[in-house]
Parts: structure tokens; C-alpha cells; sequence
């Protein structure tokens, strides 16, 4: 069941629409933009709002990348697996980041500060190997970088043995 609050936010979004079933990307991208994801229960709402079955609901939220189906992090650290990335060290950075933060690609932190992705590249391949935390570019980084990227957040890391 949906809270008041809640659904207060998903009647107000969903009188935007005429509740056609070719609005269906369209509603789940502005409940993910006031959500920040798309809650299995909304997903249920929209279904009946759109006279859809919740399967076809869920197999367009997983299709596509853009939709998430948990709660992301404050920031977003996507790191670049393309080549130039690869060839100059980025598995080590990704490596890195997971051990600072705890978590693996996929995963947020317990804090919701960080969300950690992998993409297939960044489109910065002269400044390998490269992350971006939000729509900032950190460049030619070394797992020592990414501590100093990252801040106190790497001073709360387990000790390497």
C-alpha cells in the first residue's frame, strides 16, 4: 500500500497524463524523477493506471538502464571500463573504489552517499584512467587519487593487508 504522501505525488503526475499505454516511459521517467526510483508498489499503480499488467511494467523497468529500481546514493561514481581506461588501469581503480566505499558496481553505500556503476566509456579518453562523480570528471587517476577524490570517505576504509 501506497503512503498518503506518496500518493498524493503519483496522482499529481499521473493527471498529467491521459492514460494511454504509449505514456507508459514517459509516466515511469517522471515518477523516477520525484522518486528518485521506481518503488514496486508505484510500479503496481501505474499498471492499473494505465490498464496494463504489472509484468509489462516491470519488463520495460528492467530493460531499460535508465530506470532504477532501488534507491540510488547523493552522487553517482560511474567508472569508465573502456579501452584507454582498461589498458592504463582501471580495473585497479575500480578495484580501489570498491574497497574505500564497500561496495561493488550496482551497490549504494549504507549511507545513500554513493552509488557505484561501471559504463562502457566516458567519452574523456585522454585523461585514462577516468571517473565521473555526478557530471564531474576526475582524469589520469591513481588508486592514491581516488583516496584524495573521495575524501574522508577513504579514511573510514578497512586497512589493506
Amino acid at each position: 500500500m501506497i503512503e498518503t504522501a506518496s500518493a498524493e505525488k503519483l496522482e499529481k503526475i499521473f493527471s498529467q497524463f491521459k492514460g494511454l499505454r504509449d505514456e507508459l516511459i514517459p509516466i515511469m521517467e517522471a515518477v523516477q524523477d520525484e522518486f528518485g526510483y521506481l518503488p514496486a508498489e508505484v510500479m503496481s499503480s501505474i499498471a492499473r493506471f494505465l490498464k496494463i499488467p504489472e509484468s509489462h511494467v516491470y519488463g520495460v523497468a528492467t530493460f531499460y538502464a535508465l530506470f532504477k529500481l532501488t534507491p540510488s546514493g547523493r552522487k553517482t561514481i560511474r567508472v569508465c571500463r573502456g579501452t584507454a581506461c582498461h589498458v592504463k588501469g582501471g580495473a585497479r581503480i575500480l578495484n580501489e573504489i570498491q574497497h574505500l566505499l564497500r561496495i561493488k558496481p550496482g551497490q549504494t553505500t549504507e549511507d545513500m552517499e554513493y552509488t557505484l556503476e561501471t559504463v562502457a566509456c566516458i567519452g574523456a579518453c585522454a585523461l585514462a584512467p577516468n571517473i565521473t562523480i555526478g557530471k564531474e570528471i576526475f582524469g589520469q587517476l591513481t588508486t592514491k587519487k581516488v583516496a584524495e577524490v573521495l575524501g574522508d570517505r577513504s579514511k573510514s576504509g578497512e586497512k589493506r593487508e
